[in-house]
């Protein structure tokens, strides 16, 4: 996708307001279409919008710059991770996003900040920064370049976001092999899922396995995991259900968004979720949390975007991110 300047500075003029004339779902079209370019024109523009308020947006920017995997986003990203003077409850959600990003982008060069953080007061930015290093490790082995090429050679790839882990694949202990879905392959994956004695990295190769398989008993593995007492775990499960999209899936994530005792993190994504899935039950639910006036910010914000794009899902238009026409109107309003 190419774009002229005058559309570039559309979608910064429409990312970057904060008078609040733009809505957020509308920002966070500008901010997917700019991660769609994938070059270092867009990551400067995302770059900018740290200086906001809204952790949410943030966590998003962080998030898209990781899926861009350009080097040339590394120092931001960086910069987040070591930002101790944030609010810490904002901290915590968009550090860890940054931590996640540079594990995507899976420089050995972030190991020793990565490495630096392993000890950070927050669990949530530990385990990530946990997570990234044993992506980066497993991205610089013989399996994992493997994996790559297998991948680029591959007509089948469902999921083309770059996963804080690969999918398991080994063939060791009983575990399945990749494209194994039968109910046994799916037991085991599932007690690898919910073995917290095992690193967190090989059980997040079992959840995108389970991911990849799909089925309904698959689902249901998964949402067992919101059982975990980790809140990344449950961010991360709450995810994937956002990617594969399954009414299965649906009352595990309503019992979540509703649960004001759950983590933010958690809620936040699994509202997005749910606006993806768009079924016509999910919509009362989104528009009840986006309203209460006991409900957090970064989760009413949330259900603003899912409730947009449970609209985008019920409308029939053709791709989410490709707002070009509208952010060059709001663009103009702004």
């Amino acid at each position: 996708m190419t774009v002229s300047p005058s559309d570039l500075t559309a979608l910064r003029t429409v990312l970057l307001n904060t008078s609040g004339t733009v809505p957020l779902h509308d920002r966070f079209r500008a901010l997917f279409t700019l991660k769609s370019l994938k070059n270092d024109e867009a990551v400067t523009i995302i770059s900018e919008g740290f200086a906001d308020q809204s952790a949410l947006l943030k966590h998003e920017l962080a998030y898209c710059l990781g899926q861009m995997r350009l080097a040339s986003a590394l120092p931001v990203l960086e910069s987040v991770l070591e930002n101790l003077d944030e609010d810490p409850m904002v901290r915590h959600e968009h550090s860890r996003q940054a931590a996640e990003a540079m594990g995507a982008i899976s420089s050995a060069g972030s190991s020793a900040i990565l490495t630096k953080y392993l000890t950070d007061s927050n669990r949530s930015v530990r385990e990530t920064c946990e997570i990234a290093l044993a992506k980066i490790q497993w991205d610089n082995s013989e399996e994992g370049r493997q994996h790559v090429v297998s991948t680029e050679c591959s007509d089948e790839t469902t999921y083309t976001s770059i996963d804080p882990a690969p999918p398991s694949s080994k063939l060791l202990s009983g575990q399945p092999k990749p494209d194994d879905t039968s109910d046994s392959a799916i037991a085991s994956l599932r007690t690898t899922l919910l073995d917290t004695s095992v690193p967190l990295f090989e059980r997040y190769r079992a959840m995108f396995a389970l991911r990849n398989i799909g089925t309904p008993e698959a689902v249901n593995a998964l949402a067992a995991g919101f059982s975990d007492d980790s809140a990344l775990f449950k961010h991360e499960i709450a995810f994937v259900f956002g990617q594969l999209l399954s009414v299965h899936s649906v009352p595990s994530l309503l019992k979540v968004l509703q649960d004001a005792s759950e983590s933010d993190m958690v809620r936040h994504e699994a509202a997005e979720a749910l606006g993806g899935i768009a079924t016509p039950e999910v919509l009362p639910h989104l528009k009840e949390w986006m309203t209460r006036e006991d409900s957090p910010r970064v989760v009413k914000e949330s259900c603003q975007v899912a409730i947009d794009m449970w609209e985008y899902e019920n409308s029939g238009q053709f791709q989410y991110a490709n707002g070009l026409e509208s952010v060059r109107i709001e663009a103009v309003v702004a």
